[in-house]
């Protein structure tokens, strides 16, 4: 059932006759017999139109009090549609209201089958225009996304098995958290899993939750309203409207700052939120997905993470095995970024040489698929000829790091510079803890995102 129709007169005749038409039609309806008890109720709740008569108790003739109401609707919301209706009309009247913000003007006595086509159709005209509004949005979010896209590579057993899991859970609307290192390609995997779901004919909406900051939280992921606060100088849109009847993947679940937590957990368990600076309660429907290359049964106990929330986010835990433990799909992945940088160049192609490929598989892969698209992209571009040799790929001795954390380079190899022993003791930390970046930032005395930026740095 939809949002209620709020009606607004003076005359609970009219209010009475109104409301029992819009039930015959299948629509609710909360009543007001003045502007303020019809302010306090479209503060108190999601309204999805407004009848509103023009002329109250104060003066029955000249519209000034509705017109200065309908004024006041369409300051606080922009979408909102709005039919004035009254027993006084005159043409000056409804242009009047018109240009103050209604949608449609009707005189009274009105013609039921009129008035009910006018409210059906300023309801699609609204719906059409939120999403179209959704829509943009979500274009504008997809082109700030910066992480790697490519399409999915499996030749391993370890990727065969996680693609078949996510299909196994892809048709129920369980939570799933997918974890791995950085650059597993862990948004890719939440993109195939909403493709195969029930909602794949609605939004996908992704954010990283380490770029939220915490005096934004609120208004990032639940939106907020105009004058909200200084800055709010319209209404916002939040991810979980965004998203709703969708999917919601949030990547880089663990770097949630603490405080925001419980109103994370909130509408996850009771699929209600309001907007900042809003009294009224919205429901929303979404299908969450997390991501995280964070141990978060160690953030847990270490305090940095709610345990409550941890249960509600993995339902399901899918993790994504680094590039080092996926060989068979090192080449397959390296000939795929080849293609995407021809294409995106216009270039001729490159021809991988067989000293090259031994190069890839035998190295150790920091960074994952991300940096194997980086790597090869770059490879492109400097290669001489159509042929990639070892020396295009720039796997100098300091980056061949070995799982256990040691690297090829001999006390008798090249002096290193002050980059190359950063990129050296990145790579190494994060062998060492097997791809927990978190740990591997607070061994160097370094915060989580002060640590990824120095990777991705050096592995650019």
């Amino acid at each position: 059932m939809s949002d209620p129709i709020l009606i607004i007169d003076d005359d609970e005749g009219i209010r009475h006759a109104l409301s029992l038409l819009l039930l015959e039609e299948g629509y609710t309806s909360l009543q007001a017999s003045g502007p303020t008890e019809a302010k306090q109720l479209l503060k108190d709740h999601i309204i999805s139109l407004v009848i509103t008569d023009l002329n109250f108790t104060q003066d029955t003739t000249s519209a000034e009090e509705g017109l200065a109401l309908i004024q006041q609707v369409r300051a606080e919301d922009e979408q909102l549609p709005i039919i004035a209706i009254t027993g006084w009309g005159s043409i000056e009247i409804a242009v009047k209201a018109m240009q103050v913000g209604a949608n449609d003007f009707v005189q009274k006595p009105w013609e039921n089958e009129r008035l009910i086509n006018i409210i059906h159709t300023q309801l699609q005209l609204a719906k059409a225009k939120q999403r179209t509004q959704k829509l943009a949005i979500h274009n504008q979010l997809l082109q700030n996304e910066l992480g790697f896209v490519s399409g999915l590579i499996a030749h391993s057993e370890q990727i065969k098995h996680v693609l078949t899991t996510l299909s196994q859970v892809a048709k129920s609307d369980v939570s799933v958290l997918l974890t791995g290192e950085n650059g597993t390609g862990k948004s890719l995997f939440a993109r195939y899993l909403h493709d195969l779901s029930n909602r794949k004919s609605e939004q996908l909406i992704s954010i990283n939750m380490g770029a939220v900051s915490e005096s934004l939280f609120e208004s990032e992921m639940f939106g907020h309203v105009k004058g909200a606060f200084t800055d709010a100088k319209s209404q916002r849109i939040g991810r979980f409207e965004l998203a709703d009847e969708g999917t919601l993947f949030l990547d880089e679940i663990a770097n949630t700052p603490y405080s925001q937590q419980a109103k994370l957990l909130r509408v996850l368990e009771e699929k209600q939120f309001e907007k900042v600076g809003a009294s009224k309660t919205q429901s929303v429907d979404v299908r969450l997905i997390s991501a995280t290359n964070a141990d978060l049964n160690h953030a847990v106990a270490t305090g940095l993470f709610r345990k409550d929330l941890l249960y509600r986010i993995n339902t399901v835990q899918i993790h994504i095995p680094p590039l080092r433990e996926r060989l068979a799909d090192i080449l397959p992945l390296a000939h795929y970024f080849l293609q995407r940088a021809v294409e995106k160049y216009a270039a001729q192609g490159r021809i991988l040489t067989a000293q090259a490929q031994q190069a890839l598989q035998q190295y150790h892969w920091p960074g994952n698929v991300r940096e194997l698209g980086h790597i090869m992209e770059r490879a492109h571009i400097l290669a001489p000829t159509e042929h990639i040799d070892v020396e295009h790929l720039n796997l100098t001795p300091i980056q061949q790091v070995q799982a256990t954390g040691s690297h090829a380079q001999t006390d008798n190899g090249p002096l290193l510079t002050l980059s190359e022993v950063e990129q050296q003791t990145l790579a190494q930390r994060l062998a060492h803890f097997d791809g927990d970046a978190v740990s591997a930032a607070q061994s160097l005395g370094l915060s989580r995102s002060t640590f990824y930026r120095r990777l991705n740095k050096a592995i650019k």
